[in-house]
């Protein structure tokens, strides 16, 4: 008679079932977590470099894109300009309000029309001040501003004054063109001055921005200029989808003639329809909140026509 205890065949079954459920487990699991995977990786958006044309010019100068080094800066700054969205988005928009304005300027002072993409390079179509004191759409310092014609005081700024201020950034860079010959180094000049650029013309014995080695600022210079315009003349294919309908219109306004004084710009704006916002918006190159004027000058003021948003 058998003893009582386990028997070995019943111990072996119940064994091999717990093996089997424990493979099987483990196999549903390994299944879900591939399809899970697999779930995951079709819903990524892959990020990817932006197109880089075979050819491209500045102001009609050959871009040389055959050069690895030349190549990998432009890349930089399309990178840059492309996958910072909220800033890019706005200079798509900013730029049906400002260009009309900034072109007919530079085409009237033989400006190839390529340096309103510099403006935007500049400031991004705000009034930034640098920590140099350069301020403006164009940047400008005041000692530049004054020795080409622009007032500024206390009370009226004109680096501030759009149309004026455009004319006085191409007074500089035909004067850097009549040294230089060459509107590529002429857009170097105007973020690194003609006495930058000259010193490292003697150092380095090359006169090509893109043989010479500069401070970063300067050597990314002219390539995120390069980058705004690929982008804002191809947005679709940098990914950005702008209707017109979007986009920001100019703002409608009509001009007075002011010479005497105005003791109270808000008190101003009223008489004249509108509000202080709206005028200081219109004529960001009234500093202050009066126009003593004691010299009787005459300023044609902007005054908005409408507010109402433009469908």
């Amino acid at each position: 008679m058998r003893k009582s205890g386990t028997n070995p065949f019943r111990k072996g079954l119940k064994l091999s079932v717990c093996g089997l459920f424990i493979v099987v487990f483990l196999f549903a699991a390994f299944s879900e977590n591939q399809q899970n995977d697999t779930i995951k990786e079709s819903q990524l958006v892959f990020t990817t470099s932006p197109f880089i044309p075979k050819n491209l010019t500045f102001c009609g100068e050959e871009v040389p894109l055959h050069y690895f080094d030349i190549v990998e800066s432009l890349e930089r700054e399309l990178i840059v300009n492309t996958y910072f969205h909220s800033q890019t988005l706005l200079y798509i928009k900013k730029s049906t309000r400002y260009f009309p304005i900034i072109e007919p300027i530079l085409k009237a002072n033989h400006i190839p029309d390529d340096f309103k993409y510099l403006a935007i390079a500049e400031s991004g179509f705000t009034h930034i001040v640098s920590p140099a004191g350069a301020t403006g759409f164009w940047q400008l310092l005041e000692s530049t501003a004054k020795d080409y014609g622009l007032e500024v005081t206390e009370e009226v700024d004109e680096r501030y004054h759009l149309e004026k201020a455009t004319e006085a950034a191409c007074k500089y860079l035909n004067d850097s063109y009549a040294v230089y010959k060459n509107w590529t180094m002429v857009a170097a000049t105007y973020n690194a001055g003609r006495k930058g650029i000259e010193r490292q013309i003697g150092r380095q014995g090359e006169t090509n921005y893109y043989d010479l080695l500069l401070n970063e600022e300067t050597a990314r210079y002219v390539f995120r200029i390069l980058a705004i315009k690929l982008i804002l003349e191809n947005p679709i294919q940098y990914g950005f989808n702008v209707p017109d309908s979007e986009k920001y219109h100019p703002i409608p306004f009509h001009e007075i003639s002011v010479s005497d004084s105005i003791d109270d710009i808000g008190a101003f704006a009223r008489e004249k329809g509108t509000n202080y916002k709206l005028l200081k918006m219109s004529n960001p190159w009234l500093r202050d909140n009066k126009l003593i004027n004691s010299q009787q000058k005459s300023y044609l003021i902007k005054i908005p026509i409408s507010r109402e948003f433009e469908k």
